[in-house]
């Protein structure tokens, strides 16, 4: 018999992250790169604001999610619903849209609809080979998450996320079991051959955040970076680069998941 997914407080953001690296990013090890960064998105905001009379906000788009069939895809008979898949698309589209206020471009949205629903593919695929495999999470590692989830969101304790959960119709035993399927596919994954950044590649990283510094100071306006040393970025960057790493093993896993078994996209 067919079973519809249920719905999800947590799996479809982690879909994103899980398959697109920013999972694992709270320690830290994207310092240095990201000061750079923001540097550049304050810049590119401060040229959209010369555009926009004083006192204009800028209209935020809306994603358009009136033509979601119910069932977006099927993975092995198990159907992913319209609804795990408009939560997802609603919230990658909402982050999109803020980089339209800073850059003018718009969100492309058949990009956007294409991986949202591959992101939903292949969590569901990790998670059926998690399950076939005998991975499981134990009620002590479920109540760590909990706990570490409550603190991400700024949340006091544990209850006040099962309040969340509760406001948006999940049931506690709901979202224990949703954890528990997403611990249970990091154990999966963590059995993956990934290669360890070399030294050449780790160089390469430098070289490039060097040229990306220097670009950012013949800015005008712009402050004169502070480079740092190799030694001193080589644990951030040997640690970018793993995560790199592992997320294409992740992605090569996938499609061998997907090649062996049935998948129908409706969307």
């Amino acid at each position: 018999m067919q079973k519809t997914t249920k719905k999800k407080l947590i799996t479809s953001l982690a879909a994103a992250a899980l398959l697109f690296g920013l999972a694992g990013c709270d320690n830290g090890e994207d310092d240095a790169p990201e000061e750079n960064d923001a540097a550049e998105e304050q810049q590119v905001s401060e040229e959209g604001q010369d555009d926009q009379a004083p006192g204009e906000e800028m209209e935020m788009p809306e994603p358009d999610l009136e033509d979601v069939p119910e069932v977006v895809a099927e993975v092995n008979g198990e159907e992913i619903s319209g609804d795990d898949y408009s939560q997802l698309y609603e919230s990658q589209y909402m982050q999109q849209a803020m980089m339209v206020q800073m850059t003018g471009e718009p969100v492309d949205e058949e990009a956007l609809q294409e991986q949202t629903v591959e992101n939903l593919v292949g969590m569901e695929l990790l998670q059926q080979e998690a399950e076939a495999s005998g991975y499981q999470a134990s009620e002590e590692q479920v109540d760590e998450a909990l706990e570490t989830m409550a603190e991400q969101n700024g949340m006091e304790t544990v209850d006040d996320l099962m309040e969340l959960a509760e406001e948006q119709g999940i049931a506690e035993d709901e979202l224990r079991e949703d954890i528990a399927a997403e611990l249970a596919i990091e154990q999966l994954i963590e059995e993956l051959e990934v290669e360890e950044p070399t030294e050449e590649e780790v160089e390469q990283a430098y070289e490039d955040y060097v040229a990306q510094a220097e670009m950012m100071d013949g800015t005008e306006g712009a402050e004169e970076p502070e480079i740092p040393e190799l030694e001193d970025m080589r644990d951030d960057l040997e640690g970018q680069l793993s995560q790199q790493k592992e997320n294409e093993a992740i992605m090569s896993y996938i499609d061998e998941l997907r090649e062996a078994g049935e998948v129908e996209v409706f969307i």
